[in-house]
């Protein structure tokens, strides 16, 4: 693996601590600037919003900007709401900084996405992603709590502060650890917004919202289901979440490799699997070794979901993946909000504490029936049929880079293997996956 993917690793533990560090310096936040925790946490919603929201809008307007120089913008505009954050002298702007700090997440992942995946070659890209990612889960092992600690101790400010100071170091990695790659000649906003509304890459981001909202619904209550449910103290609960990171950061080591060999059977079992933790939490949390294994699990099974997701959408966007890529991101974001939203009215309801990993689970399902619903229509007849016609010039023509089929790659909406654009694909257009590899690894 390259070196330069250690400076998307850096950014994306910054990024990671920046996301998840709010939500253990509520208490602290809401006492220095005079309002309560619930209204504090407008604050995790505000970043959520800012993920939303930039994500496609920055990746729109960066669709011609280098590749390398889009990522230093990115984190510049990262760095400097964390720094307005510190510095906010009441809630209205240290609100207005966290959304400032949420606008470049997903673009960051969605242009780092596509970098990681050119920096390696054929059949190593989903760990390079997934490379990219562990540094997402290292920052909920080690930088979300030492970052509360710091808060807890010097202030909230000064964690921000910390945030602001890592961002600027992985600017200067990203600077000099990363290559130079020039923007795509066909690349612009119109051809990434076509590649966005191909019918797989929307089922796709519709499979984050809810596989990843059944993690979140449990994820976002289970500081209080480690003392609530679990029995624990309140002094528990950072290494509860620290176990949790535990479980990402392996089911990110496993997502890489698995998902280069069999990218939709590792989607199917990571979401089925994490049906299955979700439906057994509620029976386990009782018994304190066993709930303490069960969160690591899911963890584990939770993020397995996120490399397959992310590789899916730029498999199906073809030569536009950015964009896709980055709403990915949109997507998890949703799913975040979506998922706490469910799970906390499961809990005003009165079903308990760990009620939200029954809901989790019923999103989760929900997840895999969207995944093999796209897999279903991924292998359409007319696909099949369009695949057994085609000639060895015709295939050796869609397997070349850079070369595209021509009307006779076949009219349907999915011509190829399902990895095409939408109905009306026309010449200068791809209409099936790059590669026959590249169907069998999709499948």
């Amino acid at each position: 693996m390259p070196l330069a993917l250690l400076a998307l690793a850096v950014s994306a533990f910054g990024i990671g601590t920046t996301e998840f560090v709010m939500m253990g310096l509520l208490p602290n936040v809401a006492d220095d600037l005079g309002t309560s925790v619930p209204t504090a946490g407008y604050l995790v919603s505000a970043y959520a919003i800012g993920v939303v929201v930039g994500a496609p809008l920055l990746t729109a307007f960066g669709s011609k900007v280098p590749r390398k120089r889009m990522l230093l913008l990115l984190m510049a505009l990262f760095t400097v709401g964390n720094l307005a954050s510190a510095l906010a002298p009441g809630f209205g702007t240290l609100l207005a900084g966290r959304f400032l700090a949420g606008l470049p997440h997903g673009a960051f992942f969605g242009v780092g996405a596509v970098v990681a995946a050119r920096l390696v070659s054929e059949g190593r890209q989903a760990r390079a992603v997934a490379t990219m990612f562990l540094g997402l889960t290292v920052a909920n092992i080690v930088g979300v709590p030492a970052a509360t600690l710091l808060g807890q101790h010097l202030g909230w400010r000064a964690t921000f502060l910390v945030v602001a100071a890592i961002g600027l170091c992985a600017m200067a990695a990203l600077a000099r650890l990363v290559p130079r790659i020039p923007v795509e000649a066909h690349q612009n906003v119109r051809h990434e917004l076509r590649a966005l509304g191909n019918r797989q890459v929307l089922l796709g981001l519709l499979t984050a919202v809810f596989g990843f909202g059944g993690v979140f619904a449990v994820y976002s209550y289970l500081s209080s289901m480690t003392t609530e449910a679990m029995g624990f103290g309140e002094s528990s609960v950072t290494v509860v979440l620290a176990l949790f990171g535990i479980g990402m950061t392996l089911g990110a080591l496993a997502a890489g490799p698995l998902t280069d060999r069999a990218l939709r059977p590792t989607l199917f079992g990571a979401l089925g699997a994490l049906a299955v933790v979700l439906v057994a939490f509620p029976f386990t949390v009782h018994v304190q070794w066993l709930a303490l294994v069960m969160v690591v699990l899911l963890g584990a099974v939770g993020f397995m979901t996120t490399t397959p997701l992310q590789m899916l959408v730029m498999r199906k966007a073809q030569d536009a993946p950015t964009l896709a890529s980055a709403s990915n991101h949109s997507a998890f974001n949703l799913a975040n909000a979506g998922g706490a939203w469910l799970g906390g009215a499961a809990i005003a309801a009165g079903w308990g504490w760990t009620s939200p990993a029954f809901v989790g689970a019923v999103l989760a399902a929900l997840g895999l029936a969207v995944a093999a619903a796209a897999a279903f229509w991924d292998r359409a007849p007319a696909a099949s049929r369009v695949v057994a016609q085609a000639g060895p010039e015709s295939l050796r023509a869609t397997s070349e880079p850079g070369r595209e089929p021509g009307p006779s790659a076949g009219p349907g909406p999915e011509a190829g293997t399902g990895s095409g654009q939408d109905a009306g694909t026309g010449p200068g257009q791809h209409a099936g996956p790059r590669s026959g590899q590249d169907a069998m690894r999709t499948r």
